[in-house]
């Protein structure tokens, strides 16, 4: 097992308070519509919204992007809901942050892909089977994504989603139940953190505070929870 000192860039943790909101007026706001203090991505991309806490009062000025019936994921604070958004879900996250690069051993070292747009259905099909509810058909737009194939059969990928100024998180890390156990998901975070360790960026992710298999394996990788940050699932009635 090997440790790496992390020597990136000089990055404000504090833009993970709000990663939705800095995101999509950093990194991704290509991929954002809404007003200057509302936005969400769009639609066939990632069911997230997100306002200025500054200015949490307009998120009703955000309804025009929202469709009848839709739902949609806030991150993080709660501000004032528009009378007619219902919260069906609320699923507390650990946010944890890379401090220190910990590579572990591979316990079956395989071929790893990147996952391109002919992988899109695969991607979608095996991250719906595993952890439905997170993830469209075009969310592949939002990084890069790497996958490790069985005999063709897509088994296990992982990738990015929230990315802003210094900071991306690592997102859909799912394996197929049949596959689990083999370290495949572990192979795809190194090389995701790899990754950003060149760019000199610090990886984070979210994890239901539940997921305590999936927390301690992120611990042995070198994050540490950050926060705890709660997800949550409304509809627009």
């Amino acid at each position: 097992m090997e440790s790496i000192p992390l020597t990136l860039e000089t990055t404000d943790e504090q833009l993970l308070d709000n990663p939705v909101w800095n995101a999509l007026t950093t990194v991704q706001a290509p991929l954002a519509e809404g007003t200057p203090h509302t936005k969400r991505y769009r639609r066939e991309i990632l069911s997230f919204i997100a306002c200025d806490h500054t200015a949490a009062h307009q998120l009703e000025d955000l309804q025009p992007w929202i469709n009848e019936g839709e739902s949609f994921y806030l991150v993080g604070e709660l501000p004032p809901l528009p009378v007619n958004w219902q919260i069906v879900l609320e699923l507390p996250c650990a946010q944890m942050v890379l401090r220190e690069m910990v590579e572990l051993p591979a316990k079956t070292p395989v071929e790893i892909s990147v996952l391109t747009a002919a992988d899109r259905a695969d991607m979608y099909d095996l991250v719906n089977r595993v952890q439905p509810g997170y993830y469209n058909l075009d969310t592949p737009l939002l990084g890069t994504y790497y996958g490790i194939r069985q005999e063709g059969r897509l088994v296990a990928m992982a990738g990015e989603r929230m990315r802003m100024a210094g900071f991306t998180e690592l997102s859909a890390i799912v394996t197929d139940p049949a596959c689990t156990g083999k370290g495949y998901a572990q192979q795809l975070i190194t090389r995701l953190c790899q990754q950003h360790v060149a760019e000199g960026i610090t990886s984070m992710l979210h994890v239901s505070v539940a997921n305590e298999r999936a927390i301690r394996l992120y611990e042995h990788m070198g994050f540490v929870t950050r926060r705890e940050i709660v997800f949550r699932k409304i509809t627009q009635s």
